[in-house]
């Protein structure tokens, strides 16, 4: 197990990705802590957790994280309960609607940046001080291809996802001393509720399953949707100790749409 004995912290826990990585993370050895803003579905993945791997530990942490005084409280409930942080894996986000610039609404943009930017980056300010007390770390940003192929109507996920990566190589200089590594993960298509919900959208104006999936694969050289799950991978991978002298990195984890 490649996160035996550590301790993680995983905002944006949700259908998808997000609860893909919380079993990832326990599977391979890690207590979890469980962030987002819905209790019910945190509290499904902590239940899903006991039941499969019954040694982990998690802590379940109803959380906005635009809100700096509930991260604190998160970060300090965590603290309190497992004595250290070695993992950050920042995965939430909120995207703004998708539309030409033209016709952007930057007030939607701001509520965007509130948590996919700022909340994301002042929890992060608010770990690095206990991974540096327990001697390093690893911080892992869940990001997109977005940045690498532009497409229109994204260009506000697209900004609030670009600060990120540009905020991920700086800490990533800053936090090196402190033996604390700071990755990025780029990723695409990926199967699990968002995409199969827009396939199924598809097929229910009429168009073929099988097109719709080849239209989106034709660009990916190994030909298949990657899952969630095997995502997730990608990122314990950059957590773990496997990857000790891995920082500053931008891994593509999309099927190899894009390979920059």
């Amino acid at each position: 197990m490649i996160l035996e004995n550590k301790v993680s912290i995983i905002s944006g826990i949700g259908p998808g990705l997000g609860q893909e990585l919380a079993y990832a993370f326990a599977r391979e050895g890690s207590d979890v802590v469980l962030v987002a803003r819905t209790e019910s579905k945190l509290q499904e993945v902590a239940d899903e957790i006991s039941r499969q791997w019954p040694d982990r530990r998690t802590l379940v942490c109803p959380t906005d994280i635009s809100d700096a005084a509930q991260t604190q409280r998160m970060v300090d409930a965590t603290i309190a309960e497992f004595g250290r942080i070695d993992c950050l894996v920042n995965s939430a986000y909120v995207p703004p609607p998708f539309t030409m610039f033209e016709d952007a609404n930057f007030d939607d943009w701001r509520k965007s940046f509130d948590v996919t930017v700022f909340g994301t980056l002042q929890l992060t300010q608010q770990v690095v001080p206990h991974m540096k007390s327990n001697g390093g770390g690893s911080i892992v940003f869940v990001n997109s291809m977005i940045q690498k192929k532009p497409l229109a109507t994204q260009s506000g996920y697209a900004t609030s996802k670009g600060a990120l990566t540009v905020a991920a190589r700086m800490l990533a200089k800053e936090l090196g001393a402190h033996h604390i590594r700071v990755n990025s993960t780029f990723m695409g298509w990926m199967w699990g509720p968002p995409v199969e919900g827009y396939v199924n959208y598809a097929v229910s104006t009429g168009q073929d399953r099988d097109a719709v999936i080849a239209e989106i694969t034709k660009d990916i050289p190994l030909g298949i949707i990657p899952d969630d799950a095997d995502c997730a991978n990608a990122v314990a991978f950059l957590a773990s100790d496997l990857a000790s002298v891995i920082t500053g990195a931008e891994l593509d984890v999309n099927g190899g749409e894009m390979m920059l």
